[in-house]
């Protein structure tokens, strides 16, 4: 079983910055190689949406078009967490972000690959 615990959500003025973590442990975590984790959002009365996801082994990411250039997806293999930098946040970033994690995932943007889910953590940009 894999914990995911997402922090870091808040109120911010659209242009502003946040910066969003996910702290996994669990003992299925002890070899991260195979995993790969991402950043979900899902609006009110919308559909939960493919963000960012990367690569335990070798880093590679991948990015939503809608966020490509403001977001960064990042990884700190020493604390077991991934990291979501969002800058010049625009009031349509507003969601509740899951982070989620699995093992051997062909296509990172598909929610049903992903195994293990955070709680979510709001974020909200106002205009």
């Amino acid at each position: 079983q894999v914990q995911l615990v997402e922090s870091g959500g808040g109120l911010v003025q659209a242009g502003g910055s946040l910066r969003l973590s996910c702290a996994a442990s669990g003992r299925t975590f002890s070899s991260f190689s195979s995993y790969a984790m991402g950043w979900f959002r899902q609006a009110p009365g919308k559909e939960r949406v493919f963000v960012a996801a990367i690569r335990w082994s070798g880093g590679n990411t991948y990015y939503a078009d809608s966020v490509k250039g403001r977001f960064t997806i990042s990884r700190d293999s020493a604390k077991n967490t991934v990291y979501l930098q969002m800058n010049s946040l625009k009031p349509e970033d507003t969601a509740v972000y899951f982070c989620a994690a699995g093992q051997r995932i062909g296509v990172l943007s598909t929610v049903r690959n992903y195994e293990y889910w955070g709680q979510g953590t709001q974020v909200t940009v106002s205009s």
